[in-house]
C-alpha cells in the first residue's frame, strides 16, 4: 500500500504546535507497524527548512503549477527520514518568509501547495493508495483531486482521509477569490460556500472519503454546536464517515529512564530519581523542599478556552489544600498579568515561569506530583499523557482526547490512572483536586497509582496499528 501524509507542518522540520508532532511521528509508526508499506510525506519547503537541513536535501526536479491565471514554479526536494520519504514544494515567493501561517495572502499560498501535491506525482511517479490529508491547509489537495483530477487515469482511484486536528481553524475566507485565487468555478461553489464564505474545512469533508480526528470523544463532540465552532450541521450530516483515533506520544524522547535533561534518572520500578527530580525543582522555584508537599502544575498555552477561567476563580482556595504550584506558559496579557500577582501574593506556594521552554518542561513533569488539565474543550492533548510518562498523576475535564487517555481512579479497585471532573465548573476542579491530594497522603496508594500510570502505553504504535486499519478498510472501498 503507498501512503501520502499531505500537512503544513512536521517535526524535525518545522513545528507550531501538535500537528507538527503528529506528522513527525505517525508517518514513522506507521512504517514501523508495517514496513511493506510504502510511506511518504509532502511538506512546504519553508525558509527556515532551507536554512537548518538544507545540507540533506536531494533536489528531484520541478514542474509547474497552475493556479487559476497563474503560471509558477514548483521545486521538489526529498530526504529520508527512518524509512519515511519526505519532499518539500519550493517555492520562494510562498514559502521565504520567517512565518509558516498568518500571512494575508494564505489563500492562494496554501492553495498552490495543495495543487502542487498532485501536480508532482509525475514528478515522482508516485501515485498514493491513501492520500492522508491534516488540517485546512492542505483541505485543496482533497478538493482538488475530487473536483479537477478525478477523471484522471492515474488519480481516479487515490481515496482520501481529511484528518481535524482543531476544528477552531477551518481555513475561512472572502467569496470573492473563489475563481481568482482557488480557480473554482460556480460549479464548485456548493462545495466550499458556508455561512457566505468560502470554508476550506466544510469543502473537504465534503469531498473526502473518510474523515477522522485525534480522540474518539472529540468526534462525537464536534457534532454538537457546544464545540463545533459552526461546522455541527456538515459533520453531523457526514458522520458516517468520522472516526476517532487517539494521538500518541514519541516514547523515545519522553522517557525518565534516559532523559538527560532532568535532574535524575528513574522508571516505575525505581521512583527515587522522581523524589530527587522534585527536590530539585522545589529549590529551583524558590520553594520550600519538602517531599510531603504535593507539587501540583500547569505547562499550556495561556487561555481561557485551557481552563484558566476556572484556574482564576479558585486557586487561591486550591493552595488552602497545601501544595505548592507551579506554571509553565504564555499567552493572553491578561492571564500572564493575573499569575504574576498570585505568584508575589503568595511567593512560598506558587512559582511562574511566562516562558516556552522544552527542557524545563521536562523538568516540571518529572518534579511534580499532580498535573493539572482543566481544558474547556481539548481535541486530544498530548500533557495528560507526557505527564503520565513522568509519574504526574493527571488532574483533567472529562472532554476530547482527554476522556479517552485518563479514567478516574478508584480507590477501592484500584482502577483508573487520574482523576477527572466532568462539568466545566471550578469547584468540580477543586474537589478533583483535593481528591489527588487525599491520595497524596497514602504512600502506599500513591506509589501503586504512579507506577501504574507511568507503564500506561500512550505510544504511536497504538495509534498507528488504528489507522492502518483504516487506511486497509478504505483501499478496499470502490
Amino acid at each position: 500500500m503507498k501512503l501520502l501524509f499531505v500537512g503544513a507542518e512536521a517535526v524535525p522540520y518545522v513545528s507550531t504546535g501538535g500537528l507538527g508532532d503528529v506528522l513527525g511521528s505517525l508517518p514513522q509508526a506507521v512504517k514501523a507497524a508495517n514496513p511493506k508499506m510504502d510511506v511518504r510525506v509532502i511538506l512546504p519547503l519553508y525558509k527556515k527548512i532551507k536554512e537548518k537541513f538544507a545540507g540533506t536535501l536531494e533536489y528531484v526536479g520541478y514542474t509547474t503549477v497552475e493556479l487559476s491565471w497563474r503560471k509558477q514554479y514548483c521545486g521538489l526536494f526529498k530526504c529520508e527520514n527512518n524509512g519515511v520519504t519526505y519532499y518539500f514544494v519550493d517555492n520562494e515567493y510562498y514559502f521565504k518568509r520567517d512565518s509558516v501561517y498568518g500571512d494575508f495572502d494564505d489563500a492562494e499560498r496554501f492553495a498552490f501547495y495543495g495543487k502542487a501535491v498532485l501536480d508532482v506525482m509525475p514528478l515522482i511517479d508516485f501515485y498514493p493508495d491513501i492520500l492522508h490529508t491534516n488540517d485546512w491547509q492542505s483541505a485543496m489537495s482533497v478538493i482538488y483531486l475530487k473536483r479537477k483530477y478525478y477523471l484522471e487515469p492515474y488519480y481516479r482511484d487515490i481515496k482520501t482521509i481529511y484528518t481535524i486536528h482543531n476544528i477552531d481553524y477551518q481555513g475561512i475566507f472572502s467569496m470573492s477569490i473563489l475563481g481568482d485565487v482557488f480557480g473554482l468555478d460556480n460549479d464548485d461553489r456548493s462545495i466550499v460556500e458556508y455561512n457566505g464564505c468560502i470554508n476550506l474545512t466544510k469543502g473537504a469533508l465534503v469531498c473526502t472519503d473518510r474523515i477522522s480526528t485525534v480522540s474518539q470523544r472529540y468526534a462525537e463532540e464536534i457534532q454538537t454546536e457546544f464545540y463545533s465552532s459552526g461546522l455541527h450541521y456538515v459533520l453531523h450530516l457526514y458522520g458516517g464517515k468520522l472516526s476517532g483515533i487517539v494521538n500518541g506520544i514519541d516514547v523515545n524522547y519522553y522517557n525518565p529512564k534516559n532523559d538527560e535533561v532532568i535532574a535524575s534518572k528513574f522508571d516505575s520500578n525505581n521512583l527515587k530519581g522522581k523524589a530527587e527530580c522534585k527536590r530539585v525543582l522545589q529549590e529551583m522555584c524558590g520553594l520550600k523542599q519538602d517531599a510531603g508537599v504535593p507539587v501540583v502544575s500547569m505547562i499550556s498555552r495561556l487561555a481561557a478556552h485551557k481552563g484558566f477561567d476556572l484556574v482564576k476563580f479558585i486557586l487561591p482556595e486550591m493552595l488552602n489544600l497545601g501544595i505548592q504550584f507551579v506554571l509553565l506558559g504564555t499567552g493572553e496579557r491578561e492571564l500572564e498579568e493575573y499569575f504574576k500577582t498570585i505568584q508575589y501574593r503568595y511567593p512560598d506556594q506558587v512559582k511562574i515561569f511566562l516562558e516556552f521552554n522544552k527542557d524545563l518542561s521536562k523538568k516540571i513533569y518529572a518534579g511534580s506530583d499532580i498535573f493539572l488539565m482543566p481544558s474547556k474543550s481539548e481535541p486530544c492533548g498530548l500533557s495528560q499523557m507526557i505527564s503520565s510518562v513522568y509519574g504526574a498523576i493527571p488532574v483533567v475535564r472529562e472532554t476530547g482526547g482527554l476522556y479517552d487517555t485518563i479514567k478516574p481512579y478508584n480507590e477501592y479497585t484500584g482502577e483508573g490512572n487520574g482523576f477527572t471532573f466532568a462539568n466545566y465548573n471550578a469547584h468540580e476542579m477543586k474537589d478533583a483536586v483535593g481528591r489527588a491530594v487525599s491520595l497524596f497522603g497514602d504512600k502506599e496508594k500513591w506509589n501503586a497509582l504512579t507506577k501504574k500510570v507511568m507503564e500506561t502505553d500512550f505510544s504511536w504504535d497504538v495509534s498507528a496499528k488504528e489507522y492502518i486499519k483504516l487506511y486497509t478498510e478504505l483501499s478496499k472501498e470502490y
